[in-house]
């Protein structure tokens, strides 16, 4: 054994022989980093796609100055594209329909050196019910997770994440998550919700209000302060087996300014306006508007939703879009999805979004997905809809959309008088929801649309009505039973209001009860006043009612003319009829029956929903003030 040895730059070691010294020595030596790979998207695939073409993103050091290959029966390596970065190298396979479900080497060759990446391919299932989609029978419960209910308060602040739990902020974290919703799935069972809408998990791990989740940073990953992928998944699957669907929020328009490729892009043209980003115009009439100029087109479509907070994804770089459209197909075959809501539809590349949509709704025929256009103008929200014809030939495969038109009419129909006309130049009171109902010819299916009072970027009905009690019923009872498919924000149901504070924080305030500790709780009634408690009864009478009725699943509506204060529509189809009637008059009405014979000819009783009374139709209804009537007609 020899004495020690020093070695300028390598710490004292007791040198055992000469090729200890020499290995010793040589690692002492500067040399070029080995390649590594960092990231492959998707992380693992199906077999039994329709369509068998696989694009795979691959990132790390160098990365394109290997060559892959692969061998693995029915899997064919088709082609391989290199683009500006060297960090990436973009894979496309062919996953024929002989492949079976196991694993296999992805090799990349430089020089003598290889890297080996183990790659997967499961099952796709092949369950009909597996991607079921929503319908008009459904009726969709809203909810902001960080702020809905705390159910794991182990992952409220993540280390290395720079937005922490700060429930005093309006603005910050306040710790709900996905076991939250899993806790609180039996409450949304017995209000009588059969669909679940989640704002964005995946990972926003930006300085501050990161809590929204739509700046993602990562595409394939739930945000850790929400819970996990498989979490996620666990949610989606105890749902289901309660016969509640899971409807994913997703957004293809842009991602988070600090999302992992943002240091380091694939390509120039992998963001619009890279150099100088300008905020979108937000002149969504540019897509339809046979008059548009093209710069008009590309400062709405081609701008920034957020400066400099949301980078806007270039759809027209070919290796961008396949990874966006991969990405839904992945979640939806990962979690057994019941639909997507996509958020801002019309701001990415038009044309991407027909090919986005084709593409799910070609592998999963019985899938539905809703998107948001935020116009106050049925002929807006229907160019955008599947069966559309257009003036300008663009084909849409979108089934269903947000109804904000008939949104917007219902709040002003109730917040307004008889005879008063409004700022467009519309009359005001119910003979405005009346028009606005008339113009559903516009719509290729407008029972495929999706109604609501409110959501989670507007104020809350109850709020939007000057917290009239009174007209939040008509608003709820309207959403409940009039042609779509209903969408209620969580809290609506306990009268939750933004009369105080109008902005975003405020309005996705925390659902009470759903954190230890809270003196009030919407699960138990515990502290809720008597109105509350009234409320999210009516609610849930309405709600439960619905979910057994056949007129809710593409059954028929007509509605007649108001006359005053009074509105009257009926759903019907071949075995059942409901009669609906609004009176938003001071005082009783005694409503005469005989003008509206064509649709209760046959029925001599009704069933009133809302208190379980039993009555004979006669010549003319009672009408108590300021009230609705939801008849079941026998």
């Amino acid at each position: 054994m020899q004495d020690y040895h020093s070695c300028p730059g390598l710490p004292r070691i007791r040198l055992m022989n000469k090729t200890a010294l020499t290995l010793i020595l040589f690692l002492s030596l500067p040399m070029q980093a080995l390649a590594s790979i960092e990231r492959v998207e998707p992380p693992f695939w199906w077999t039994g796609f329709k369509e068998t073409g696989l694009q795979l993103l691959v990132y790390g050091d160098d990365i394109s100055t290997y060559t892959p290959a692969l061998d693995y029966e029915g899997a064919r390596l088709d082609r391989v594209v290199r683009v500006d970065s060297p960090n990436y190298l973009f894979l496309y396979l062919d996953i024929g329909a002989e492949a079976e479900p196991g694993e296999f080497e992805i090799t990349f060759a430089r020089e003598g050196e290889t890297l080996n990446h183990r790659y997967t391919l499961r099952q796709k299932n092949r369950d009909a019910a597996h991607a079921r989609g929503f319908d008009e029978s459904d009726a969709i419960y809203l909810i902001t997770p960080d702020r809905f209910a705390n159910g794991d308060p182990a992952n409220d602040s993540i280390e290395g994440m720079a937005d922490i739990l700060n429930r005093s902020d309006k603005d910050g974290r306040h710790g709900g998550d996905i076991q939250g919703i899993i806790d609180s799935l039996p409450y949304i069972k017995e209000m009588g919700f059969t669909a679940i809408w989640l704002n964005p998990v995946l990972e926003n791990d930006v300085p501050t209000i990161s809590y929204h989740g739509y700046g993602a940073t990562d595409f394939y990953a739930v945000d850790a302060r929400y819970g996990s992928n498989e979490k996620y998944r666990e949610l989606v699957q105890s749902a289901k087996a309660m016969g509640i669907g899971t409807i994913m929020d997703m957004i293809v328009n842009h991602s988070g300014e600090t999302h992992w490729w943002m240091d380091d892009l694939p390509a120039d043209d992998w963001i619009n306006m890279p150099e100088n980003p300008q905020v979108t115009t937000h002149q969504r009439y540019t897509n339809q508007d046979p008059n548009a100029s093209e710069a008009d087109k590309r400062a709405y479509a081609d701008g920034w939703f957020v400066v400099p907070g949301m980078p806007d994804l270039n759809q027209r770089n070919p290796l961008l879009a396949s990874y966006l459209t991969q990405n839904a197909l992945w979640w939806i075959e990962y979690l057994g999805l019941a639909g997507i809501r996509m958020d801002t539809y019309p701001y990415p590349d038009k044309h991407y979004m027909a090919e986005w949509t084709r593409r799910l709704m070609a592998e999963y025929p019985d899938f539905n997905i809703v998107g948001e256009e935020w116009a106050s103008t049925p002929a807006t929200i229907a160019y955008w809809q599947r069966g559309k014809v257009n003036r300008d030939g663009y084909v849409s495969h979108l089934p269903s959309l947000m109804d904000f038109p008939l949104q917007e009419a219902l709040w002003l129909a109730l917040v307004t008088e008889n005879g008063e006309q409004q700022f467009d130049h519309s009359p005001g009171g119910l003979e405005r929801l009346y028009r606005r109902l008339s113009m559903d010819f516009l719509y290729p299916d407008p029972n495929a649309l999706v109604i609501f009072p409110d959501n989670h970027d507007m104020d809350r009905i109850f709020t939007q009505l000057n917290e009239d009690y009174d007209l939040w019923r008509m608003a709820i009872a309207y959403v409940l039973t009039i042609r779509g498919t209903p969408q209620i924000y969580y809290g609506t149901e306990i009268l939750m209001d933004s009369t105080e504070d109008s902005s975003h924080g405020y309005i996705r305030s925390d659902f009470p009860g759903g954190w230890e500790g809270d003196e009030r709780s919407a699960y138990t009634g515990e502290g809720l006043t008597e109105r509350e408690r009234e409320a999210q009864a009516f609610m849930r009478t309405l709600l439960r009612w619905r979910r057994g009725k056949n007129v809710f699943d593409g059954g028929r509506t007509m509605h007649f003319v108001p006359e005053v204060d009074t509105y009257v529509y009926f759903r019907y189809d071949e075995e059942d009829s409901v009669m609906v009637v609004f009176n938003k008059d001071e005082k009783a009405v005694d409503l005469g029956l005989g003008r509206f014979a064509e649709r209760l000819a046959g029925f001599s009783h009704a069933t009133d929903v809302l208190t379980g009374n039993s009555l004979s139709l006669g010549e003319s209804l009672q009408l108590p003030p300021r009230s609705v009537r939801v008849l079941d007609l026998d």
